[in-house]
């Protein structure tokens, strides 16, 4: 039975740079998140008898919003919905799924690394045909019908059984329960040596953080690669991830990197988030950053079989550091620069322009999905190192040997006032004409602007993305305010410091950005406009 309900329309559904995130009670209001997904629906004028995936990373309100979401398909004209068991489907997953099966497209109901429980956080991203997140333009037709719906359509007869593989039928649709582990698990297989990584000798540390990625991590490095059983840590998907903030960085991951600077630390460390498309990389007694993972994979793909035939490209949003710009440069290959959102790489993979892709923000991926994928990036380092039979430590050394090194952190001011974050952001954008040639301390200002992308897959221009403040010498600082959280702004700045080959290669990285630290302070305000001396979080 197909029932018809009249809604009214909320005002604050404009999906952000990773579909709609807000908090559970918000998500919890009659009408809300279905006002939503009939929106989605209503945007896709060739969702009749087509095929649409639905899963989500375990957090509170998943199973529910996804029972919702089933039914709503059935009453919108789809012919199938692919659903993983339990409701369960990684991001990356996802984005194989809808990938694989030929589907319109897919909703992933995550928050990613934000924090899950009946008092924290929810979300709801829709992902298009190719298996990337939706393009601003299908974003914005969203929104602007969450402005304006006064009905959605729901099938309230018939029950849904998430748990059961195999096959059901609701209001004329059919409803797979699929395995959410096989498939991408048997696609990591095709891309990487499982057999060399078996037969290197190496022991591993992986910390699922109680998220998504615990029953692929298990599959993949228990079953199929045979590390030692307790190799996943906080392997079991927790609707609240035991009540821990889900976002693999040196904060919320200390646990593991207490292990990995251990005198008898295991070879490897990683750690995923929420919903599996984040990833920390740690080798014995080093960390090493997303920007710096992203150039050292770049620069070692060829050693697994996907890549032994080179890369086409490298892609790189623009407050990642420009580590993997070098490696393009001695590839010959080309190097874009492209806004925050994996939306933007997508087109480039899309077109065949690049291969690997990769965030500051512990995000990387290949052209093999449209969507970071942590797993990935994990097995990729297994991979090289069971190629060259180096450690993690050696890999680092001998790539800022060869390319130089990028200092780089980022400082997370979280929960701050938005009118403060907005007012910073407003007067350093006013300054910014009269900052080339000013120096702040010992440093010169070279350049500075509010980034700008021109796509050159499809002509869209993005605006706005992203002060940056480039010094003489490669250095710079970027500021930025985020789009995934859910209360108040974060604004996000970021440092990064180039030391030639010639320079200084093994030095504490606090130490080699504090003058560029001053410097963003001198320059933006931040005390001055938030009240904030000091960061929340530091990576």
């Amino acid at each position: 039975m197909i029932e018809t309900v009249s809604t009214t329309a909320f005002t604050d559904q404009k999906p952000g740079t990773s579909g709609l995130r807000k908090k559970v009670k918000v998500f919890q209001q009659q009408h809300y998140a279905e006002n939503f997904i009939q929106a989605v629906f209503d945007v896709l004028d060739d969702r009749a008898g087509a095929t649409l995936v639905i899963g989500g990373d375990g957090r509170f309100l998943n199973r529910v919003v996804i029972d919702k979401a089933i039914r709503m398909a059935a009453a919108n004209g789809f012919s199938r919905v692919l659903v993983g068991q339990g409701g369960i489907l990684s991001t990356p997953a996802a984005s194989n799924l809808i990938r694989q099966s030929g589907a319109i497209g897919g909703l992933i109901l995550s928050a990613s690394h934000n924090p899950g429980g009946p008092d924290e956080d929810f979300g709801i991203k829709y992902n298009v045909g190719n298996g990337g997140p939706a393009p601003e333009k299908i974003t914005e037709a969203i929104y602007a019908r969450t402005r304006t719906i006064d009905a959605y359509r729901i099938v309230t007869a018939g029950e849904i059984d998430l748990d059961r593989v195999g096959t059901q039928e609701l209001g004329g649709m059919t409803v797979e329960i699929v395995d959410p582990v096989g498939a991408y698990a048997d696609l990591m297989a095709t891309l990487f040596d499982f057999t060399a990584i078996r037969g290197a000798g190496l022991t591993v540390a992986f910390d699922a953080m109680s998220a998504v990625t615990g029953p692929y991590a298990t599959e993949i490095l228990e079953c199929r690669l045979g590390f030692a059983e307790g190799t996943v840590r906080n392997g079991t998907p927790l609707e609240d991830f035991g009540g821990h903030h889900p976002d693999p960085n040196l904060v919320h991951a200390r646990e593991l990197y207490d292990l990995m600077v251990a005198e008898d630390a295991p070879d490897f460390g990683a750690a995923s988030d929420g919903d599996g498309d984040r990833n920390l990389i740690i080798g014995r007694g080093i960390f090493i950053t997303p920007s710096d993972s992203l150039a050292m994979l770049a620069a070692n793909a060829h050693l697994a079989p996907a890549y032994a035939k080179g890369l086409k490209g490298i892609a790189r949003s623009m407050p990642t550091s420009a580590a993997a710009d070098r490696v393009a440069d001695a590839l010959e290959i080309p190097a874009f620069e492209t806004p925050t959102g994996w939306k933007f790489f997508g087109n480039l993979l899309d077109a065949g322009r690049v291969t690997i892709c990769g965030e500051e923000s512990a995000g990387t991926g290949s052209d093999h999905v449209r969507e970071k994928d942590g797993l990935w990036a994990v097995l990729l380092w297994l991979n090289i190192l069971a190629a060259t039979g180096k450690s993690v430590r050696q890999i680092a050394e001998e790539h800022w040997a060869r390319f130089g090194r990028n200092y780089y952190a980022r400082h997370d001011y979280e929960g701050v006032d938005s009118a403060a974050a907005d007012a910073l952001m407003a007067t350093l954008r006013d300054k910014l004409a009269h900052l080339p040639g000013q120096k702040v301390g010992d440093l010169t200002i070279e350049a500075a602007d509010d980034f700008a992308y021109h796509d050159s897959t499809d002509g869209s221009v993005s605006s706005n993305q992203g002060v940056r403040v480039l010094f003489a010498g490669g250095s710079r600082v970027v500021f930025r305010l985020s789009g995934t959280g859910t209360s108040g702004a974060t604004l996000r700045v970021y440092l990064e410091r180039y030391e030639p080959v010639s320079g200084q290669l093994d030095a504490d990285t606090t130490q080699m950005l504090a003058d560029i630290a001053s410097a963003a302070d001198a320059i933006a305000g931040i005390v001055r406009h938030t009240g904030r001396t000091q960061p929340d979080v530091v990576t």
